[in-house]
């Protein structure tokens, strides 16, 4: 097609139902898309996209979020980009969402919100036609399967300590963070026995005992057996060849280490949520427990930002000062 990138075709005859299914799906992939050279023309909703991209609100959100909301605003820019951005109403957007079922039609409305916000503020829009769009009412689920205590038992009983497999589900057991957090753990993350980071999703900080703990904590030494024996990397999950591993791919692996321990309906988060009812089960106080798995609101952000308060929430000092909450933190938790 005149202007834009050339497509290869199959070597086919031109009439023939092979080549017509590839023409048909060339034209289907390049609707809508810019021609090649074609600039984002000022007031369309492309160079709307463009500016919100490259704007300090887009660039302040968590990593993870930054790559979801990219690939829905490209979307958006693919579909529609050549519109004007001043006449966007309220139900094109409803349109564009009703294409969609509830949960990615939710993720759409953020990033819609999100760049008019962006707009309004820049004075690209008179006023915010997201505003008037409503959520769309989503199934209810309970997510990710919580493992159980037997399951952690039948996932160590197959994986022996020495196995990847078993290292990565403990330092996730016991850092209770998600696979892609997890990911990017490693022994330069931790300083006199503690280990901090920041959730990738959120940018909330977590901090966590790597020797002894508190009794609602449920310490044990399993990790530390598992890193004796493992090779020395700059993160703890790695492929064979000592890289770290990239957050889908460890997702898909480790759920193929459930399967093959006969826990198919599991996965990776599951820990996270099950290692959380521990917690509560045990009496753990809710600034406990947000400490530990990073879950903090932006009033709480204040409070248990640095590391020092963060331990002293964990350890009971700023929760319950009795002898029975307090403890030294040790190889043997006492």
């Amino acid at each position: 097609m005149k202007g834009h990138k050339r497509v290869p075709m199959p070597d086919a005859d031109p009439d023939s139902a092979e080549f017509l299914r590839a023409y048909a799906e060339a034209l289907s992939h390049l609707k809508g898309q810019p021609k090649a050279g074609e600039r984002h023309v000022s007031g369309t909703i492309s160079a709307g996209c463009r500016a919100y991209l490259a704007s300090d609100e887009f660039l302040a959100l968590a990593a993870n979020t930054r790559n979801t909301r990219r690939r829905i605003v490209e979307k958006i820019e693919t579909d529609y980009g050549r519109a004007i951005l001043a006449e966007l109403l309220p139900k094109h957007i409803r349109q564009d969402l009703a294409k969609l079922p509830p949960h990615p039609a939710n993720a759409r409305l953020k990033a819609w919100r999100g760049m008019c916000r962006f707009w309004l503020d820049a004075g690209l829009i008179d006023t915010d036609p997201a505003r008037e769009v409503r959520r769309r009412a989503e199934p209810q689920s309970d997510g990710h399967r919580p493992w159980t205590r037997d399951d952690v038992a039948a996932f160590r009983a197959h994986w022996p300590v020495g196995t990847a497999q078993r290292l990565a589900f403990e330092v996730m057991h016991r850092t209770c963070a998600s696979i892609a957090d997890a990911c990017r753990l490693g022994p330069g993350m931790v300083r006199d026995e503690w280990l901090t980071y920041r959730r990738g999703k959120s940018g909330s900080e977590a901090a966590i005992p790597m020797l002894g703990g508190p009794a609602w904590f449920e310490p044990d030494e399993q990790l530390t057996r598992c890193l004796e024996v493992a090779p020395k990397h700059m993160t703890w999950i790695t492929t064979r060849s000592g890289a770290a591993r990239s957050p889908k791919a460890a997702g898909q692996w480790f759920s193929r280490a459930c399967t093959a321990a006969g826990l198919p309906h599991l996965s990776a988060h599951g820990i996270r949520k099950h290692r959380a009812a521990v917690f509560k089960e045990n009496g753990a106080a809710p600034e406990q427990r947000m400490a530990i798995l990073g879950h903090e609101t932006e009033g709480e952000t204040a409070r248990y930002s640095r590391s020092a308060e963060l331990r002293r929430v964990i350890t009971g000092t700023e929760v319950d000062n009795s002898p029975d909450q307090s403890w030294q933190l040790g190889r043997n938790g006492s």
